[in-house]
């Protein structure tokens, strides 16, 4: 990099952000989050408290990020608020202490929220960057996430120039952002593979006010190997859509797929992979992960649009060593238009998404344990179930060795509701609830995907009640939750205790 944007030391770049500074940072999950300017800034919080002094800012991200920027940040202190999603268990737990003020949201939502202002000034951007030229043209790395947004809404903008990604990562990345109402129009993708924007964000370089030179590897983690219970639902859900397809159901060319993150969610892709009667598909989605690289490979999967490739450093090295390939098949959007509702509703888009816990009515949790404790956040679950052509959840029907029943009578916290919620799937089967009233959709999934275990203590609540649209009351609904918190597990209800039977 020559001239006229100088390179400075990430403690340099830190010290371009104040006490109650906000700032917006790269990344989406760990994919290409920034990673050395935000550990300077946790120092600089350290030895501000040192010195009898607060220094803490505010954060929003794409999504989550990697330990060097949650967690490093968490663990300093150095956090007022954050928002829209994190998976650090500093930063949850600082969270669940209530030190940090957290907002969780649609992962479509926060951009537009930034420009309409409704989150105040953005004082700075820290993007990581595959190449950025003196014009101000920056090649984001393996990600987009929330960033062209924050870089030009910023007052200023740090770069992390990280020299593991390769020079040619330009035209990877279709950068597009609509415009803000009332001069809004659609958005123009009509299949996964369709490009709308440009190859670079493009921003006035006068507002970089530095380069910081990395060299680090995202720290994407590996996915557990299967399970024969992550096998299992993979294998239903596979079974399912095969399914649906020879009913004519889904048309005999198949519907694009979104995937949530996770163990299960590689599992059920790479069983939909397996299927001989589940046709080539594309991906609209949020992440890529391991599983649809060699589904790629194997002209399974032809195309994936996603706002991030969240998968181990060995696979990710392998899109970098062959993007001729890769370049024909991937391509990297921000999150606003990966996760837009209005273009999941067009493309007719197959949603599959993870639950903590389902209720017998098919309300889903997918952010809280025991109704209290935030895990992660929602995610882009939300933007896609809700507008999805079929819109599935998945979960092993147990949690904690077996003293958790997933299946519970009322969710200790909703965030999709039963009127979003089409399909759930366990390992011991699937539930479709189209078309099917409360208390058809409690017998189902009692039926279909309870544990043995558990199925007749759900049974049991359900006998007791008679009457109502939904066969539900508050007085027991949280029965089996009360018996884990006072016993270390959900079984051994005795509905006659709360029903009042003699």
């Amino acid at each position: 990099m020559k001239g006229k944007i100088p390179v400075i030391t990430a403690e340099e770049a830190a010290a371009y952000i104040n006490d109650g500074d906000t700032v917006g940072f790269s990344g989406f999950t760990p994919a290409g989050s920034a990673k050395v300017v935000p550990g300077a800034i946790a120092d600089r919080a350290v030895a501000a408290k040192k010195a009898g002094h607060r220094f803490q800012i505010g954060v929003m991200t794409g999504a989550s990020t990697g330990p060097s920027l949650d967690g490093v940040l968490a663990r300093a202190d150095a956090v007022s608020w954050r928002t829209p999603y994190q998976s650090d268990k500093d930063m949850r737990r600082n969270i669940n202490e209530g030190k940090v003020r957290f907002f969780d949201m649609h992962l479509s939502a926060l951009p537009q929220q930034v420009r309409y202002g409704f989150f105040g000034p953005i004082h700075c951007a820290v993007i990581e960057a595959a190449e950025v030229t003196e014009d101000g043209e920056i090649v984001p790395t393996s990600s987009v996430g929330a960033t062209p947004t924050f870089c030009h809404k910023a007052e200023k903008i740090i770069i992390e120039l990280n020299r593991r990604y390769p020079p040619n990562l330009r035209g990877l990345h279709d950068i597009y952002e609509p415009l803000d109402p009332p001069h809004r129009r659609e958005i123009p993708i009509y299949s996964p593979s369709d490009r709308i924007g440009s190859p670079v964000i493009k921003v006035d370089p006068r507002k970089i006010v530095g380069i910081v030179k990395t060299d680090r590897l995202d720290e994407s983690g590996t996915f557990a190997p299967l399970t024969e219970v992550t096998r299992q639902i993979g294998s239903n859900v596979a079974d399912f859509l095969a399914n649906e397809l020879k009913a004519g159901r889904l048309p005999k060319e198949f519907l694009p797929i979104q995937s949530g993150v996770g163990n299960v969610a590689n599992a059920v892709l790479g069983a939909m992979g397996e299927h001989p009667d589940i046709p080539p598909f594309h991906m609209y989605t949020e992440v890529v992960q391991d599983s649809v690289l060699a589904l790629m490979r194997r002209g399974k999967v032809r195309f994936a649009s996603t706002a991030a490739l969240t998968m181990s450093t060995d696979l990710l090295e392998t899109v970098y060593n062959h993007l001729n390939f890769f370049m024909k098949r991937l391509v990297l959007r921000p999150q606003e238009i990966t996760n837009n509702p209005e273009i999941v509703r067009r493309l007719g888009i197959i949603s599959i998404n993870t639950a903590i816990e389902v209720d017998l009515f098919g309300n889903v949790n997918s952010t809280h344990m025991m109704g209290r404790s935030l895990m992660n956040g929602i995610g882009g679950s939300g933007d896609f179930t809700r507008n999805a052509f079929l819109s599935i959840f998945t979960c092993p029907s147990t949690a904690k060795k077996n003293m958790i029943s997933t299946i519970v009578p009322l969710v200790s916290h909703m965030d999709h509701s039963e009127h979003s919620v089409q399909v759930v799937v366990t390992e011991n089967g699937v539930a479709d609830l189209r078309g099917k009233s409360p208390a058809e959709r409690a017998w189902l999934i009692a039926d279909r995907c309870a544990d043995a275990d558990f199925k007749n203590e759900l049974l049991g609540y359900f006998y007791h009640i008679r009457d109502g649209h939904t066969p539900q009351t508050l007085a027991a609904a949280y029965a089996m939750h009360q018996q884990f918190l006072q016993t270390g597990s959900m079984r051994g209800v005795v509905w006659d205790d709360y029903f009042g039977v003699t």
